[in-house]
């Protein structure tokens, strides 16, 4: 769905104004003899206010919101398609200016509302196991779009569960530490105190294991949370479900983890899918807790939600059982996390790819 402004001006040379950064703006305002507070102003109308054309934008004169008009225009990403799972999971199709789609869920318990969003339209890593993967990679998504999805599913969050989002993760399409700058400057406007005001330790980045990607983030002292996608805790199984491995393989990996814990101070969480008799062995747990005491963490087992046209399958409660008293048993903490929305398109990625399709 295009939700471009129709405008006697509009051109190709016309810029999407929700990709500009502040001070972009207060330089172009200057360069067009407009004063350059102007730009704290506009930002309050986008990224506070939800403005989506500029004569909504009262408190600047006409002339400067016919010249924004003629210069700029608004790509906004907009609710198109929503499911509700009968246990209280939501996931909504987000449709993009070009007519691309991404998805994000809300995902409710007693003590929080998380949402889980997308920082890219398709995946380039292709794992073997994943909806998104299956896509390929059309492109990377905007900071703005990615403001979108939270500032849409906390407005679902208010009206269906009475208030709003309490964490966020980067668990949707894409990989995020493909598209860090992005991903960095979607955190910025998501964190201001002038604009949503989330706290930083309420964000956690998901990561299958870009281990130049983690060591940017220990450089820049990422005040957000890490986790890894491990899914296999050996090199030979894990390059058989995650291509990723065959470049980051799990030493390199951990020692870009042991280097943002020690830049951080951050607990990094491991997440861990658990597939019948491929990675639920004793001996796999055994093995993962040789990685988990690598550096301070926490594990989550993750129980799979099956993807039409994928062999590995969901392991049974009896291995899963076994695997985390091994696990616990080894003074890790770990616990699992139970699978959500059965009855929706659940795996990420399974209803952006009906619809990209």
């Amino acid at each position: 769905m295009d939700t471009v402004k129709p405008s006697p001006n509009n051109t190709p040379a016309q810029i999407n104004i929700r990709t500009m950064a502040r001070e972009n703006l207060a330089q172009w305002l200057e360069q067009n003899n407009e004063p350059s507070f102007r730009a704290k102003q506009i930002f309050e109308w986008l990224w506070v206010k939800g403005a989506d054309h500029f004569d909504m934008m009262t408190n600047l004169p006409k002339s400067l919101r016919v010249r924004l008009e003629k210069s700029f225009v608004f790509h906004i990403a907009e609710v198109d398609i929503v499911q509700k799972s009968q246990d209280g999971t939501i996931k909504v199709g987000f449709a993009l200016h070009d007519g691309r789609m991404v998805e994000g869920v809300i995902i409710p318990t007693s003590k929080r509302i998380t949402a889980c969003i997308s920082s890219q339209v398709g995946c380039s890593l292709q794992c073997s196991f994943c909806a998104t993967g299956q896509l390929a990679r059309d492109r990377n998504l905007a900071f703005s779009e990615i403001v979108d999805q939270v500032r849409g599913l906390n407005r679902f969050s208010i009206d269906q569960f009475g208030r709003g989002l309490t964490n966020i993760v980067f668990m949707g399409m894409g990989e995020p530490l493909l598209n860090l700058e992005e991903v960095f400057r979607a955190t910025e406007i998501l964190t201001a105190e002038e604009a949503m005001n989330m706290a930083s330790r309420r964000i956690t980045l998901s990561t299958v294991g870009v281990a130049r990607g983690i060591r940017k983030l220990a450089e820049r002292g990422s005040k957000f949370n890490l986790a890894w996608s491990l899914h296999a805790a050996t090199n030979e199984k894990r390059a058989q479900i995650m291509d990723i491995n065959k470049s980051n393989p799990i030493e390199k990996v951990v020692e870009a983890m042991k280097e943002f814990y020690a830049r951080t101070k951050r607990k990094i969480t491991l997440e861990y899918i658990l597939f019948h008799k491929f990675n639920d062995s004793q001996e796999d747990a055994r093995n993962l807790v040789k990685i988990a005491k690598e550096f301070p963490c926490f594990i989550n087992l993750i129980e799979y939600n099956s993807v039409v046209g994928v062999s590995l399958e969901r392991s049974t409660p009896i291995r899963s059982r076994r695997f985390l008293e091994i696990l616990t048993d080894s003074g890790l903490e770990a616990h699992i996390r139970r699978s959500r929305g059965h009855d929706i398109d659940a795996a990420c990625g399974q209803l952006a790819g009906k619809n990209n399709d």
